[in-house]
């Protein structure tokens, strides 16, 4: 007895070999399955927290991120750890929550919250513009309450407008429908789809003009339009309807929302016009040109950003539109691109076209051709909008999605850096670091001088030394005489365009300091238009007391568009690849698709 508990003893503590060990674990199961499920548990619990992961009211998830489709030619380190870029997102977040439980609190269900008083904006049609914009935003950030409870409040509106009251249509389209549309491809709630349906018809008989050309405003009431201010219909009206009401075409299966948006599609591609010199105002009922200003500005923004991104998302299959943006494109580089004389800053201004000499589309030419002119009878205003910041961003899209010969591609991405880096010198030059809405760039004596294109041309001539021009980065200004620039309006609006440009800029290149210029304007935003419910827009940018003068507006599209896109720019993974989707001009994402052979069939697709 006494040897065998010896013999027992020594074995004890003798080492197992790992046989024994599994022989000893497998014949005791009540043992090591309970460890192990424990184990498991505690990494499945406490597995975020350890990597640093998401808030715990995240709950809401995006399709995991994929990789992202455009390499990035000249990647650079990041400037700040993965968890500082975290902290940053995080800020933003909460940003949104302040502003929007403060327009919950004070404002809802009204359009806009006026940020000082506590008093509301109806200043669209009165159905809730902001949780319209901000819902896809709640959805990103992964605010499930706030979501539920707008869905909620979406699912019982009626869009029945009052009497003699009319919903002005471009607005409606881009920030009602849009992030109806948008909310549901993220989410697919079928009540966002119903409802999408319900206004995207009642909308539909804005287009029942002469020429097909969509009306300023509708009584959904009466289906009776009326025209805006100008007495035409703007470029921008005319063409930032497509993303959405084809969309809404193929989720529903509907000809009319299709055939509707493409009528004026085909308006543009036999219009009669220089050179794909598409004016900003157009006569409603005949569908005719009514004017001869060519920009990228408050008239025409967004009807050039429906090009490129109309193509994208019906998977590049609508060749005519390519063809037309890269016509479009082409004008711009040549003949709205220009450069100041002491900063060699680069900027896009409008110009009046005087003299257009029409040609058949079909003798276009399709390419920036080495040493090409401008049109003579261009004539530059000089004026710069922090509307057209949204341009960088939209030519660094196009340069990395569009098969282009390679020294076109490289005129397209220097073009977007330049810009991209004046927008930001506009931020970095005032005393509160935020941009002001329109500015007066100092031009040549002769206006052909200060043309970016035959600068660069010549530069390439010369064996390519140093940086391009437009791209040498000159730094902040020492004072409003070192500008190169008058400031012309100098309220900050709270406006998106700079930082949807950086977002794609730092998403296209890899290159880090679009990141941090975003969040060195988030950090204005914070100290100089934060209020104790919102945030409001400036006065004036450029006061040098410690708290610049505010509005009392909160726009709608600082929770769609200028929160979403800092959250999107300091975010390490793609939320929002951009392979998957396009975001239209009110920052609401639209899966890209196929059409089916089916609906080819039925939209008379060729």
């Amino acid at each position: 007895m006494l040897s065998s508990l010896q013999g027992r003893n020594q074995y004890s503590l003798r080492i197992p070999t790992f046989r024994e060990g599994i022989s000893l674990l497998a014949g005791r199961p009540l043992r090591w399955v309970p460890q192990l499920l424990g184990f498991i548990l505690v990494i499945w619990y406490f597995g975020p927290i350890i990597r640093g992961g998401p808030p715990d009211d995240f709950k809401y998830e995006l399709p995991p991120p994929i990789h992202h489709p455009h390499l990035p030619p000249l990647y650079k380190p990041p400037t700040a750890s993965a968890n500082d870029w975290k902290l940053r997102s995080h800020q933003v977040r909460e940003a949104f929550i302040h502003s929007y439980k403060g327009y919950r609190d004070h404002a809802f269900p009204a359009d806009e919250l006026a940020p000082m008083s506590g008093k509301i904006h109806n200043n669209f049609n009165g159905w809730g513009v902001t949780v319209y914009d901000a819902l896809d935003t709640m959805w990103i950030m992964g605010l499930s309450e706030y979501f539920d409870e707008a869905v909620k409040f979406i699912g019982e509106a009626d869009y029945t407008t009052k009497p003699k009251q009319y919903a002005p249509f471009f607005e409606t389209i881009i920030r009602h429908l849009g992030g109806l549309l948008s909310a549901y491809a993220l989410s697919k709630d079928p009540i966002l789809l119903q409802q999408a349906d319900k206004m995207g018809a009642m909308l539909l008989p804005a287009f029942n003009t002469d020429s097909g050309l969509p009306a300023y405003a509708i009584s959904t009431r009466t289906n009776a339009t009326r025209g805006g201010w100008t007495g035409n219909t703007l470029w921008a009206e005319a063409l930032s309807n497509q993303l959405e009401y084809k969309y809404l075409a193929h989720i529903t299966g509907k000809p009319e929302y299709f055939e509707k948006a493409e009528r004026c599609m085909q308006l543009m591609y036999e219009a009669n016009v220089t050179d794909g010199i598409f004016p900003t105002q157009w006569n409603t009922q005949t569908g005719a040109p009514s004017n001869n200003k060519f920009s990228v500005g408050a008239f025409a923004d967004s009807a050039h950003e429906y090009l490129l991104k109309q193509w994208l998302m019906t998977s590049r299959s609508e060749t005519k539109i390519k063809d037309l943006y890269l016509n479009v494109s082409k004008s711009i580089i040549e003949n709205l691109l220009y450069v100041t004389p002491s900063r060699e800053m680069l900027y896009v201004t409008d110009a009046d076209m005087l003299k257009p000499h029409p040609r058949k589309s079909e003798e276009l030419p399709s390419t920036i051709k080495s040493g090409s002119t401008p049109t003579p009878s261009s004539v530059p205003s000089g004026t710069f909008e922090h509307l057209s910041c949204f341009l960088p961003g939209l030519f660094a899209l196009g340069a990395q999605t569009l098969d282009l010969p390679e020294s076109e591609k490289e005129i397209h991405a220097w073009a977007a850096e330049g810009l991209a880096y004046t927008c930001w010198l506009t931020y970095a030059d005032t005393k509160t670091g935020l941009g002001p809405d329109v500015v007066s760039m100092k031009m040549f004596t002769k206006n052909e001088d200060g043309l970016w294109l035959p600068r660069v041309e010549k530069w390439k001539e010369q064996g390519r030394s140093g940086r391009p021009p437009g791209l040498r980065e000159p730094g902040a200004a020492t004072g409003k005489a070192n500008r190169d620039y008058t400031i012309y309006k100098r309220s900050y609006l709270l406006r998106p365009e700079a930082l949807e440009s950086f977002y794609i800029m730092w998403r296209t290149t890899g290159d880090p300091v679009w990141r941090e210029r975003g969040w060195t304007i988030f950090q204005a935003i914070e100290k100089y238009a934060k209020t104790e419910i919102g945030y409001a827009s400036l006065v004036d940018v450029d006061k040098s007391s410690e708290k610049a003068p505010v509005k009392d507006e909160m726009p709608s599209y600082f929770l769609a568009e200028t929160l979403k896109y800092l959250y999107l720019l300091f975010t390490d993974e793609e939320l929002i690849p951009l392979d998957k989707w396009v975001l239209n001009t009110e920052a609401h994402p639209i899966p890209i698709f196929e059409w089916t052979d089916t609906e080819k069939k039925l939209f008379n697709i060729s």
